[in-house]
């Protein structure tokens, strides 16, 4: 263990450096709070990158504050000591650190947000099933809710180490 570490952590997803006594951000879902997965962000916007990858049904950042360099030398040494009495032993790094999980960067940014169904036959089918009109802001709304269905599948395909979307991935 070094007591000269300039840094508290880094961010789990832009990897940079976060501070002794000052703000950090974890996300309130308890996989990514697990004491070996540990995820913490310097802002909100790298909170927000790691749900990309991550299969939250409902989430948000909850804001927190480092140790000071103090607490984090003495939650160090405990940790060193519980190790040593269970006879394991434990590497300079792991002590500095815990193991951190790779995320990949967000995708595209812009992906465009064209409408996604036929409007036609949208219309002809609301029109033979019910006799009603359609607006057009219906189409608009329902790629919309496409898209979720579809981003939804993407992350059970990816869970699933597959790089094909496939029917069962919609449920």
């Amino acid at each position: 263990m070094t007591e000269t570490a300039s840094f508290w952590r880094r961010c789990s997803s832009c990897k940079r450096e976060i501070g002794f006594e000052t703000l950090y951000w974890v996300c309130n879902v308890s996989t990514c709070n697990r004491k070996r997965t540990g995820l913490v962000f310097c802002t909100v916007s790298c909170w927000d990158a790691h749900l990309s990858v991550m299969t939250h049904r409902e989430s948000w950042a909850e804001e927190r504050r480092s140790p000071s360099r103090a607490e984090w030398a003495r939650e160090q040494a405990e940790e060193a000591a519980k190790q040593k009495s269970r006879g394991g032993s434990m590497p300079a790094s792991a002590a500095r650190e815990p193991q951190r999980r790779i995320v990949p960067a967000a995708r595209a940014p812009e992906i465009p947000k064209e409408i996604l169904v036929v409007v036609s036959k949208l219309k002809g089918y609301i029109h033979a099933r019910s006799g009603m009109s359609t607006s057009d802001s219906v189409a608009e709304r329902l790629s919309e809710k496409i898209r979720l269905l579809c981003d939804e599948a993407i992350r059970r395909a990816q869970q699933n180490g597959r790089k094909t979307v496939m029917d069962r991935d919609f449920y």
